[in-house]
């Protein structure tokens, strides 16, 4: 899988991007059993479940190039188109790969990277992309994030040793495909409290957001690695989205902070306010991300019956384009050929004689004619564009 490295683009305002680790036994199954699930109930309009190898081949009628290559690590690849509105679609693509870094347990899980992308401007209360494929259930573990292991859809607990906590801080900030949010619990929550604030967050945005929590007596310890590392302050009992890596131009740290978060189950309008607010700014586009939205766009199989034919059409006039451009090439080959022929009889005076070819320096010298193969040199001159 290619890495992950920054890029000068931001994600366009059209797609959904996510990576994260299924650390089950079976994932492809899980994404399988969903798409059945939801192509049967009407949500997906199709899908598709392919062999990566397969996928990037390149036919006569499909040709393709490098870029619909998944790389030699991937396991499988799915597409699946649905409708968000009467005349907007959405097409994604999901791929699976080995895991390149082992966990201590032994079980490095199974990497994935989904890139979706719609007709217009991606809206949040769109359905989630990740679960168009895999299911919106806690006992299937798809939802880890790759570079700090956390989780999407639940509460994570802040590290206790500080070295770890910045260690985290910074994986977070530079690696994650998503959104950071720490918030201080003031006092140990109940049940309610212990929800993720992440679920008041429209479908599409929900996940895109890793939630961590500090207890009450991390307030100090989480302020201080917070400042050290990010240069952002951790309010006791509130809130901070955290900044990426470098930051946004357009971020503010007292502004993407809250000072008040309560944890009674009710809805936290001011962070979700600013959650959405830093989610609207432009993000940076990975060398990974990108990678995944190309193949999106130019790797795309699953094709309508009316976009199939389309396409057909497409390549057919092309190929009569190249074929023409073929034929008009070899008749103007023929015409030069022509040329030099009636050239090279007009000097030899239509008796060809071999030109035979004489050492450096030993040209004539008995001061006659030119050589046959001067003359034509002249000759060609006559064939050539007049200069401008």
């Amino acid at each position: 899988m290619a890495k992950n490295s920054s890029s000068s683009t931001t994600v366009p305002d059209t797609a959904w991007l996510g990576r994260g680790r299924h650390l089950g036994p079976e994932p492809e199954q899980d994404v399988r059993r969903n798409l059945i699930a939801l192509k049967a109930a009407g949500v997906l309009d199709d899908f598709l479940d392919l062999d990566p190898a397969e996928a990037a081949r390149s036919t006569v009628l499909h040709p393709r190039d490098e870029s619909a290559d998944p790389g030699p690590s991937a396991r499988r690849l799915f597409e699946a188109r649905w409708h968000v509105t009467d005349d907007v679609t959405v097409r994604a693509q999901l791929t699976t790969y080995d895991s390149d870094t082992r966990r201590k347990d032994g079980d490095a899980g199974v990497t994935w990277v989904l890139a979706a992308e719609a007709e217009q401007v991606w809206d949040a209360h769109w359905p989630s992309p990740a679960t168009m494929f895999w299911p919106d259930s806690d006992q299937v573990p798809w939802d880890h994030d790759v570079p700090c292991d956390l989780r999407l859809r639940t509460t994570n607990h802040l590290p206790k040793d500080d070295d770890e906590l910045r260690h985290l801080l910074r994986e977070c900030t530079r690696r994650s495909w998503y959104i950071h949010v720490v918030v201080h619990e003031a006092m140990t929550p109940d049940a309610k409290g212990q929800q993720p604030v992440s679920t008041f967050l429209p479908p599409s945005l929900r996940h895109q957001v890793v939630e961590h929590r500090g207890t009450p007596e991390q307030a100090q310890i989480a302020d201080f690695a917070m400042k050290r590392e990010l240069s952002v302050r951790m309010p006791r009992g509130g809130a901070v989205v955290l900044p990426t890596s470098p930051p946004h131009p357009e971020y503010d740290a007292e502004r993407f902070s809250v000072r008040t978060v309560f944890l009674d189950g009710s809805e936290p309008t001011e962070l979700l306010a600013r959650v959405k607010e830093f989610a609207a700014l432009p993000r940076p586009l990975s060398a990974e991300a990108e990678h995944a939205l190309t193949r999106l766009r130019l790797g795309w199989h699953l094709l309508t019956p009316d976009e199939e034919l389309a396409h057909a059409q497409d390549m057919v006039t092309k190929y009569a384009e190249a074929l023409d451009a073929m034929t008009t090439s070899r008749d103007l080959y023929r015409e030069a050929a022509e040329a030099a022929q009636a050239a090279l009889a007009e000097v030899t005076g239509g008796d060809v004689a071999p030109v035979t070819a004489t050492a450096p320096g030993q040209g004539r010298t008995d001061g006659g004619a030119a050589s046959p193969l001067s003359a034509l040199t002249k000759a060609f001159g006559r064939f050539r564009e007049p200069k401008r």
